[in-house]
């Protein structure tokens, strides 16, 4: 089941897209990677611009290479959901089978960084984002699993949280439902998507990890979210809608699928824009790069 799968198929032109907005490359169409999944989430890339994401219904973590290749990486996987790679390499895994957040390296071997928050499990961490300084940013909101036991959380607050060097602590509970989670490659800003309020903010991120200066971005949730080297946010749902650094909607890119979970860059050179959506995953060419990892 390891071995290399080769898959590519054309969708078609991009269909109303703006021209105008120089970010996708000129003729360039979405490619169906494949199409033989659940539900894919949480795509992020490594330094090599291979694309890790999850098949969470099924349990497992795929791998699509910088080469093209398509590979089972791993199973079982804690039905992980979003997945963001450390400075140091480890993917780190929000896996809320038992509502944790995992640290995982590539050589499968899994570390579990969070469990809990005080004396409570987390609803189920969703999202995350890790700053160059080493702090882990996840949302926690609440989805009911049909493989959990349990029918209702345990803690009322819909969360962010951070953890660093084996502390967790709540950053923001002023939300109905946080889900996607992205900062800028400096560390100064994070993004988060209110879902179930159609929002998305931008913090302040302090020296110390805490977030200050919550300000609205965008009258838009979000399920996952990027950023590319221009500073424009990519955000996810009913196809990606693209905002540049001010707040304004420039683009809309349509995906042929019921729902568009979330959205990296990878690929050798960190402009092709990888797509998880439902039970497909695609790619699309950029003309722009994705926002250069530390």
């Amino acid at each position: 089941m390891n071995r290399p799968i080769f898959l590519l198929f054309t969708i078609g032109p991009l269909l109303g897209t703006p021209v105008s907005a120089q970010i996708i490359e000129p003729g360039a169409e979405l490619q169906l990677v494949a199409d033989h999944f659940s539900f894919t989430e949480g795509p992020a890339a490594d330094k090599d611009g291979n694309v890790f994401f999850t098949d969470q219904p099924n349990n497992r973590i795929w791998k699509y290479g910088a080469d093209g290749t398509l590979a089972l990486f791993l199973e079982p996987a804690g039905r992980a959901n979003g997945l963001y790679f450390d400075p140091a390499g480890f993917l780190i895994a929000c896996a809320d089978e038992h509502n944790q957040l995992w640290r995982i390296g590539m050589d499968k071997q899994v570390q579990k960084l969070a469990v809990s928050y005080r004396d409570s499990l987390f609803n189920g961490p969703n999202d995350v984002w890790v700053a160059p300084s080493g702090h882990i940013y996840f949302t926690d909101p609440y989805y009911q699993r049909d493989y959990w036991t349990r029918k209702s959380p345990e803690m009322r607050a819909k969360a962010i949280y951070s953890y660093y060097k084996g502390r967790v602590t709540r950053l923001d509970d002023r939300f109905r439902q946080p889900n996607g989670i992205v900062g800028t490659p400096d560390g100064q800003f994070l993004f988060v998507a209110d879902i179930g309020d159609s929002k998305v903010y931008r913090y302040r991120i302090a020296a110390d990890g805490t977030l200050t200066d919550r300000q609205l971005f965008a009258h838009q949730g979000s399920d996952g979210m990027t950023l590319d080297e221009e500073g424009n946010l990519y955000l996810t749902g009913k196809g990606v809608d693209v905002y540049n650094a001010g707040g304004k909607k420039i683009m809309h890119i349509p995906v042929p699928a019921g729902w568009t979970a979330n959205v990296c860059f990878g690929g050798p050179g960190r402009d092709l824009l990888f797509i998880t959506a439902t039970d497909k995953v695609f790619t699309l060419k950029m003309a722009v790069k994705g926002a250069r990892p530390h």
